[in-house]
């Protein structure tokens, strides 16, 4: 009995080994403390990157660093302390730290008589604006509507109708052409300042073809840009012939065509007064 009992349990713990054997090693999780200490650990991160973020969270909520001041860099022409205390409570949230400067900025840059604005922190409870602000050069006539304004980058803006507006000059031309028009503009009456007439139109077609108007109403024809016989020398020709055309042409001109290679032509007539468009 004693012999049979001993080899009994023989056979199973040689049971229980070749079970053991036939598992595969390192198949449970708890088999691998390496595993476990970075899963431990990747926990233990995760829960203390939620409390820091949740404190930040609540941070934004309390009345810490509040904001107490808003400060304009410069003097104002166009815009008012009003219009600005307006865009910036729309915009303004959070604290000295969480303040979102991008939204102030671009809460300022959509106003009318704002051209670019930038926003930064003031130590301890304030935020710098600094605001330049649109400066109209002209007026930019769209086909029959209202027109727009040109500034002096020559960009296109738009703001409420002033009453001096009526006194800019009146440019037109084709798509993204203002900034080119402006330009001619500037040195058309550069050129035309020894006839002290004013410009009153400068307009281009679509076939790039240049108007102008003087504020006398009289209408100068100069034809498109060539290289042999460019815009300034059909300007030039009309300053130097003016005044002898006034002795001698007694009737009332309305347009002077100088696209004429050595020469212009002459259009009677009751000179068109400039009503505001092209």
């Amino acid at each position: 009995m004693a012999k049979f009992g001993s080899v009994g349990r023989k056979n199973l713990k040689a049971s229980r080994q070749a079970r053991a054997a036939a598992r595969p090693s390192g198949e449970g999780l708890w088999d691998r403390p390496q595993l476990v200490n970075l899963v431990a650990d990747l926990l233990l991160f995760l829960a203390g990157a939620m409390l820091i973020y949740a404190a930040l969270l609540e941070s934004t909520r309390l009345p810490f660093f509040p904001l107490r001041e808003v400060v304009v860099a410069k003097a104002l022409v166009k815009v008012t302390p009003g219009e600005i205390a307006d865009a910036a409570g729309r915009s303004l949230s959070g604290n000295f730290f969480t303040v979102n400067l991008d939204k102030v900025r671009a809460a300022l840059e959509n106003m009318a008589w704002v051209r670019r604005a930038s926003v930064q922190r003031l130590w301890p409870d304030g935020i710098e604006l600094k605001i330049e602000e649109q400066v109209a050069a002209a007026r930019w006539q769209h086909g029959l509507g209202e027109p727009d304004l040109v500034n002096e980058q020559g960009e296109l803006f738009s703001a409420p109708k002033e009453p001096d507006q009526a006194a800019l000059p009146l440019l037109a031309g084709p798509q993204d052409s203002s900034a080119e028009v402006l330009s001619r503009y500037r040195e058309f009456s550069t050129m035309l300042s020894p006839l002290h007439r004013t410009l009153r139109l400068v307009a281009l077609s679509p076939r790039q073809s240049w108007q102008l108007r003087l504020d006398d109403g009289l209408t100068l024809e100069l034809g498109r840009d060539h290289a042999k016989h460019p815009i300034e020398e059909r300007v030039n020709r009309f300053v130097d012939t003016y005044a002898e055309v006034q002795r001698r042409i007694k009737t009332p001109i309305s347009v002077i065509d100088m696209r004429y290679p050595n020469g212009f032509a002459l259009q009677p007539g009751t000179p068109q007064n400039d009503k505001g468009n092209a």
